[in-house]
């Protein structure tokens, strides 16, 4: 049988063992990026003269809107660039080709070799025409449930794309489709689970941690943080203030754990759970000094708020060290990945009892035991604490 028109039967061969490489070759490989990097060079080889290609996709992120994949003639991996919520109000998106396409275009093909001022105007354009590009064409990705994403392909090949090259890239779509949906799928479960119960807590649940009672005994050091007369400002201020309130907080007090290693377990009502597990010789070290980071990211968050007339706000944080469960507990339908143990209990009490004693940071002996030494810490005396028999000695950190 004749090949199809316009044709050519030893790159249509090309283009079939490209497509056969995405849907057998690629079950191992984790990341769409350079899958896709792959393609690009894997299509240039079939005789398609893919010049610059890149993917736009969406993705449930609490920052970001979604990626863009960029892949360039010579390039070993294609570089991910983050694209912020606010993009679709700003002059890179407003005309562009994905734009048309989110607006619902099935193609968007522009000849870079024509007079610009008869083509499209967008400065996506004018920057392919500066590098030489002559033709460009952007189609929708579509994935399961009518979720559209982008991919897009340029040449510099004089004449643009013929209808074999374009033929040959519309072929690949439907199975590009279905290895990037896969992979983005992936990528939105870990995001989901780093997002909602942390990273560490993540891995464990998406390498099979999800039986009911399953965990492991960690020895950690404990923090766990509470805004005073919080309930005050929440009957008073407007909803939407005392949501930008309560973040700007957990702001302040979150990016100063994760960066010394500390891993926030959950947020509870207006106060947070983390631990930094022993397992880090510094673990404790870290601790205070995120502690330190964090109150002082408090003091320039509540002057701006005075700025605005807003409340400021005041906290208490507890920290004790021990041994914690740490896995599945809840009811057969619904799991919790959490921490208990009386040392959890231990530092919860320490929380409570920095307002009684007009500290905002109290830590127990225990604890102290670790870092004593490194830092200045004040002792306050022997308490008692609910739950426990013994008092228990205390000591003020003011970082």
């Amino acid at each position: 049988m004749d090949a199809p028109p316009n044709i050519d039967p030893v790159a249509a061969h090309s283009d079939n063992d490209v497509v056969h490489w995405l849907t057998n070759g690629t079950r191992d490989e984790r990341f769409i990026d350079n899958i896709f990097a792959e393609m690009c060079v894997r299509l240039q080889r079939a005789g398609i003269p893919v010049k610059r290609a890149t993917l736009h996709i969406l993705i449930h992120h609490p920052q970001w809107l979604g990626a863009r994949i960029i892949w360039a003639d010579g390039m070993r991996e294609a570089e991910i660039a983050r694209v912020d919520y606010d993009v679709r109000e700003r002059s890179e998106y407003i005309g562009s080709p994905a734009n048309e396409i989110h607006d619902g275009a099935a193609e968007v093909r522009e000849n870079l070799e024509s007079d610009p001022s008869l083509g499209r105007k967008h400065a996506v354009y004018d920057e392919m025409r500066a590098k030489g590009l002559t033709d460009y064409v952007a189609w929708p990705l579509y994935h399961t449930l009518g979720k559209r994403h982008i991919v897009t392909f340029a040449t510099d090949r004089p004449g643009g794309f013929d209808g074999a090259h374009i033929a040959g890239l519309l072929k690949l779509l439907p199975v590009l489709a279905l290895v990037s949906e896969i992979r983005v799928k992936n990528r939105l479960a870990r995001t989901l689970l780093e997002t909602y119960v942390g990273s560490h807590a993540g891995e464990l649940i998406l390498a099979g941690a999800t039986r009911r009672g399953s965990g492991t005994t960690v020895r950690a050091a404990i923090m766990i943080c509470d805004l005073r007369d919080f309930t005050g400002i929440s009957d008073n201020w407007p909803r939407d203030d005392v949501i930008d309130l309560l973040n700007g907080y957990f702001d302040a007090m979150s990016e100063p754990i994760a960066r010394y290693g500390g891993e926030i377990l959950k947020f509870i009502g207006d106060g947070l759970l983390a631990i930094f597990p022993l397992s880090q010789p510094s673990a404790c070290a870290n601790l205070l000094h995120a502690v330190a980071e964090a109150r002082q990211a408090m003091i320039a968050l509540n002057e701006k708020n005075s700025e605005t007339g807003r409340a400021p706000l005041n906290y208490g944080i507890g920290v004790h060290v021990g041994d914690v469960m740490n896995g599945n507990i809840g009811s057969r339908s619904r799991l919790d990945f959490t921490v208990i143990g009386p040392a959890v209990n231990m530092a919860s009490r320490l929380e409570t009892l920095t307002k009684q004693l007009g500290r905002p940071v109290l830590l127990s002996r225990a604890f102290a035991d670790f870092v004593e030494g490194d830092f200045d810490l004040e002792r306050v005396g022997e308490y008692p604490v609910r739950g426990f028999n013994d008092p228990i000695e205390l000591f003020a950190y003011h970082g």
